[in-house]
């Protein structure tokens, strides 16, 4: 069975920073892309970062409002995947998710995330 485990979220003020993580389990998790979504008080789910696994080269993708922000990386030793939030932005405030992909490159397909996700909320 999956397990996608989120955790590291909090109250933080704009300009600050958060480290996300995502512990993964009941899958080969180094082989799959793995993706971190988001979602805002009355919005839907918004696609954040992307991580290749496998033979993907680890190459990442980011949505154009964090690029330069945010960074998504992967301990595969761990089954583990990362997002540092750098200058948040209160815009950034919702719930984020982490999903396994569907296949080892990023193809802008995921699973819908099964974990109970990690608030994270940006005021003054």
């Amino acid at each position: 069975e999956v397990q996608l485990v989120e955790s590291g979220g909090g109250l933080v003020q704009p300009g600050g920073s958060l480290r996300l993580s995502c512990a993964a389990s009941g899958f080969t998790f180094t082989y799959y892309a793995m993706i971190w979504v988001r979602q805002a008080p009355g919005k839907g789910l918004e696609w954040v970062s992307a991580i290749n696994g496998g033979g993907g080269g680890g190459r990442t993708y980011y949505t154009d409002s964090v690029k330069g922000r945010f960074t998504i990386s992967r301990d595969n030793a761990k089954n583990t995947l990362y997002l540092q939030l750098n200058s948040l932005k209160t815009e950034d405030t919702a719930m984020y998710y982490c999903a396994k992909g569907k296949t080892p490159a990023y193809s802008g397909d995921y699973y819908y995330p099964s974990g109970q996700g990690t608030q994270v909320t940006v005021s003054s």
